[in-house]
């Protein structure tokens, strides 16, 4: 179906789930934490008259009885079925479906198949195109985000769709897109042009979107925070004084460089995201991950430490040079440093990667179930482990990081027992008491919990160094995490590995 002229629209902006909440093994708190940005951004270019919904299945039931004008399905890897299943039921039923998000732009054809128009990159160039396209009868098939891509003078997220009271974290934010780095396994790789396409917003238009939100607390789903210096110490110097409470991610590198972390703890930074991946250095080498090389990793976890700054740290089993020991190893070793939480990765080759690409070429691939795709299960042929062994290995890491004896382990690296304190009541927050927050979730209970959270993380005790930045004891975590500040607008949702957006609690 075709509007004709001007008619206002209507749009429905959907964000399938992996898994329907019906199914046994549905787990709210995996997937309540952030609202879908990447659609309610692409629903901000709709002309005033058009009527918008956004539905996230994720958090409620999707209902497939009405008849838009549009719809439009972010796809992800691991939910990608799904969104095919409903993209053909709308189609049936004579309503024009659009498909977006990382998936698609991996694999096209596939996508094609099951859309009225698809589009390949982030969404910000090319969706304008296609409302103008639509109301004159006329759109393309295929919509290719091509080069300059930019976020000026993209019109102010529509957080009027977003439901706050169903998502843990309703204030979370985007100021830039991709990441400078050009990684081998990382799935937005070919999304954001190999590096080539990171860009941010202007400061004053960041300053300014932050200034919308509610409450203290503050999440930023960039992939790399820190990935342009200019704009991050103009972002932080706007930010001193407005008194928030911030969580993001960075780079190994980053935060070893120059000063910029100290000025981002200085404007609230609370709780960072760090992609370790691996010990191995010919691991790093072979996944083309060069800005780890040569690092001291102790060093980024004690300088984190020592401005108050708690870590989530990122670790990926199974790349090439991974034998036995690469459990065993990498536990100790972030229990040894105090990473305060850790998300652990089976590594996967998602298509359209580098990896992905030299793995087919060795014939090691083992299927092309999508569902699959999701760092908990071997898709592929490991180089010296067996595919049991490497998830049992995975299975075994969670579990005993988590062990209550390694959490209180983990927390005796800190200097203070206040220190030590919110380390163990963090991270015992978060993986210890998940019935109780699947309990609140379920009651529809996040709204009353925000203002916790931010009262928590605002009581930080330290010591001398400490002292200046304030006195937070975390009871209940919101992990560095990352989650859907996806779809055709910016980056993709999925359990992609290495990217903070992505790594929900996955065990």
């Amino acid at each position: 179906m075709i509007a004709p002229g001007s008619r206002p629209l209507q749009v429905k902006f959907i964000l399938p789930a992996l898994t329907e909440a019906t199914d046994p093994y549905w787990r709210p708190i995996k997937y309540a934490l952030f609202p879908p940005l990447g659609l309610a951004t692409l629903a901000a270019y709709l002309s005033p008259g058009d009527r918008a919904m956004i539905a996230d299945e994720h958090v409620e039931a999707l209902t497939l009885e009405d008849a838009p004008d549009l719809v439009v399905i972010q796809v992800y890897i691991t939910n990608a079925f799904r969104a095919y299943r409903i993209a053909d039921h709308y189609r049936s039923q004579g309503t024009f479906v659009c498909l977006g998000g990382l998936h698609v732009t991996s694999l096209p054809e596939e996508a094609a198949s099951h859309a009225d128009a698809i589009f390949l990159g982030p969404g910000e160039q090319t969706f304008p195109h296609f409302l103008d396209d639509f109301r004159a009868g006329k759109p393309s098939r295929v919509y290719t985000s091509a080069s300059g891509r930019t976020l000026e003078r993209v019109p102010p997220i529509r957080r009027d769709l977003i439901r706050r009271n169903f998502y843990l974290v309703p204030n979370s934010i985007v100021v830039s897109r991709g990441c400078p780095q050009h990684c081998d396994f990382c799935y937005k790789d070919a999304f954001f042009q190999g590096g080539r396409g990171f860009y941010t917003q202007r400061v004053e238009d960041a300053l300014a979107e932050i200034e919308r939100l509610p409450g203290r607390h503050l999440y930023f789903l960039d992939d790399h925070l820190l990935g342009d210096r200019r704009f991050a110490e103009a972002l932080f110097d706007g930010m001193r004084g407005m008194r928030r409470l911030f969580q993001g991610a960075a780079t190994v590198d980053s935060i070893l460089r120059g000063d910029l972390i100290e000025r981002a703890a200085e404007a609230g930074l609370r709780s960072i995201f760090v992609g370790f991946e691996t010990l191995t250095p010919e691991n790093l080498r072979r996944s083309n991950k060069r800005q780890n090389l040569g690092r001291d990793y102790k060093a980024v976890a004690e300088r984190l430490h020592s401005l108050g700054i708690m870590i989530n740290g990122s670790f990926v089993f199974g790349m090439d040079d991974d034998g036995e020991d690469v459990f065993r190893r990498t536990v100790d070793w972030a229990i040894d440093c105090g990473i305060t939480t850790a998300t652990f990765h089976i590594q996967t080759p998602y298509p359209g990667t580098q990896l992905h690409a030299r793995m087919v070429r060795e014939g090691r691939m083992l299927t092309r179930d999508w569902s699959l795709y999701d760092t908990r299960h071997v898709v592929y042929l490991p180089a010296r482990l067996k595919p049991e062994a490497l998830k049992e290995g995975y299975d075994w890491a969670y579990r005993e990081f988590y062990s209550w004896s390694s959490i209180a382990r983990a927390s005796l690296h800190h200097g203070t027992l206040k220190h030590q304190g919110k380390h163990f009541f963090y991270a015992a927050g978060w993986k210890k008491f998940e019935p109780l927050w699947d309990l609140i979730i379920r009651a529809r209970q996040l709204a009353r919990v925000t203002p916790l959270l931010e009262s928590v993380l605002s009581r930080v005790s330290r010591g001398k160094k400490e002292h200046q930045m304030g006195a937070t004891r975390a009871i209940f975590p919101i992990i560095s995490s990352g989650a859907v500040n996806a779809g055709l607008a910016a980056n993709d949702g999925a359990a992609q590995p290495n990217s903070h957006i992505d790594v929900l609690a996955r065990h």
